[in-house]
């Protein structure tokens, strides 16, 4: 697999390259891990519905993404890591494969002493009823792209702005309220040494 840190990245860009690299790939073609921020975004999964928008906050925009789920903010702060596999090759189905991500996650935390879990009516990782991480893939021709979106030290006011994944009154979290105070760094490459541990048992 090959893993790509590539720093601040536009969300629409980074959609685009996601796009375009699924499609144009072969059986031959080596998986890639892509590892980015945002700067601040709302991105609209192909459920959102508009009620789920309490607040239409003019200085952040808001984009139609192709990805599964609801509504989410994506910001500096926040590790995104997008998952560009063939899932035909890998034998994973994407109820699985969702499974796979939320477990990396938890591992994680459990690595850093914190209690966590998935829910699977309600994809994602929650710490204590509060969501920590969204998680949303898109699947064409058997390959999957979009990926994990960990809160880590961000601001997380705009969050207040919608009912996030589409749940009213659900409170998101991050690492930092959690006492971790790990640069955003370190949190990526613990997260990518889970991921390899998950993808290749």
């Amino acid at each position: 697999m090959i893993i790509k840190t590539l720093g601040l990245l536009a969300y629409e860009e980074s959609l685009e390259k996601m796009k375009r690299f699924t499609l144009g790939r072969s059986r031959l073609t080596e998986d890639e891990l892509w590892l980015v921020e945002h700067p601040p975004t709302y991105t609209l999964g192909l459920k959102t519905k508009p009620e789920h928008i309490l607040y239409r906050d003019q200085t952040i925009p808001l984009i139609q993404s192709d990805r599964g789920g609801q509504i989410t903010y994506h910001g500096p702060g926040q590790i995104v890591a997008y998952t560009l596999l063939d899932l035909k090759r890998l034998n994973l189905t994407v109820k699985k494969t969702v499974r796979l991500l939320e477990q990396t996650t938890i591992n994680l935390l459990s690595s850093l002493g914190i209690a966590s879990y998935g829910d699977e009516a309600r994809p994602g990782v929650y710490v204590k009823g509060k969501k920590l991480a969204s998680l949303g893939l898109k699947v064409r021709n058997g390959c999957s792209y979009h990926g994990v979106a960990l809160n880590v030290d961000m601001d997380l006011k705009p969050f207040d702005n919608i009912n996030p994944c589409g749940y009213k009154n659900l409170r998101v979290t991050q690492l930092k309220e959690l006492n971790v105070n790990l640069p955003v760094e370190q949190v990526r490459q613990l997260w990518v040494n889970q991921f390899i541990l998950s993808f290749s048992s």
